[in-house]
């Protein structure tokens, strides 16, 4: 059987440690931000999380761009000639052109490795919903499953990966086209905060609202009881935008309802936290359906 490499990109939010563990390739998006631009790696050495979270607080503005088909054909040039197979599970099309660009580089790829393989996954995730789905895509590496059952397993998978997220400022939403600017202006006098989740197509879309902060993040919880496929026993992710309090908070609402031990807490990345802004929290498990 050919040794193969999970390659993924950055908007999955995992901690470097967890990536440098699973053996993952991690190829960073970016953010542009004034004059400078700083790649999204997930170790923050090029701008670090509480800095990034500072300057939005502080009204600076920022765009965001994908991985290059450029930058993924040249790291999995340096797999393919080393003799590996790659299975590459990226960000949600839905969201970014960063999948397109893998899917782009494989197949460019292809004729100049014709006895190699690169397997490309539309994740139709993102933040550690998309580093869940690449964790549980790596524990199948690791029980000895060919390229091919992991490439199967992910494409079965990422569908019941369930995204549940909610945000503290709407303004964040209402730049991003998210949200009108009426609603934003109307829930910020409210104190409504919007429950959102991703849905089958990857995309980010509105399903409910709560009244304060505290209800936002036990709606999260509810919608885990509502369709977790044994949550006692599931590997649970939860992303903040520097807020992790809320963090720690909801982690423990889950371990008094459902008994869950494995919980993993990290920030939500400089690229996803551009749209969503400080105070966001998201929640990550494995359920029934989206």
């Amino acid at each position: 059987m050919a040794d193969y490499v999970i390659m993924t990109d950055s908007c999955c939010d995992m901690t470097s440690a967890l990536a440098e563990e699973l053996e993952l390739s991690v190829l960073p998006l970016s953010l542009h931000m004034g004059d400078a631009v700083y790649r999204n790696w997930l170790d923050g050495r090029e701008i670090g999380f509480q800095e990034f979270y500072a300057k939005i607080r502080s009204g600076q503005l920022a765009t965001t761009s994908a991985v290059s088909v450029g930058e993924f054909a040249a790291e999995m040039r340096k797999i393919l000639s080393a003799g590996k197979d790659i299975l590459c599970i990226n960000f949600s099309s839905a969201l970014s052109a960063t999948y397109q660009s893998a899917a782009i580089a494989a197949a460019d790829l292809a004729e100049e490795f014709p006895d190699r393989k690169i397997l490309v996954v539309d994740s139709l995730c993102a933040s550690l919903g998309q580093g869940l789905l690449v964790y549980l895509c790596a524990q199948e590496r690791r029980k000895g499953r060919s390229l091919e059952e992991v490439h199967t397993f992910a494409e079965e998978t990422k569908g019941k990966v369930c995204h549940w997220f909610t945000v503290d400022d709407l303004n964040h939403l209402k730049r991003g086209g998210r949200i009108s600017a009426a609603t934003a202006l109307f829930g910020t006098m409210l104190s409504i905060k919007p429950v959102m989740h991703v849905d089958d197509g990857g995309h980010l879309v509105p399903v409910s609202k709560a009244r304060g902060r505290k209800s936002s993040l036990l709606a999260l919880v509810d919608q885990m009881e509502a369709t977790a496929i044994d949550p006692a026993s599931q590997t649970v992710f939860i992303s903040h935008g520097d807020c992790e309090g809320d963090a720690l908070f909801v982690a423990g609402e889950i371990t008094r309802r459902f008994g869950t031990r494995d919980i993993r807490l990290n920030y939500v990345g400089p690229v996803i936290g551009n749209h969503s802004g400080p105070g966001t929290l998201a929640l990550f498990f494995l359920g029934t359906k989206r």
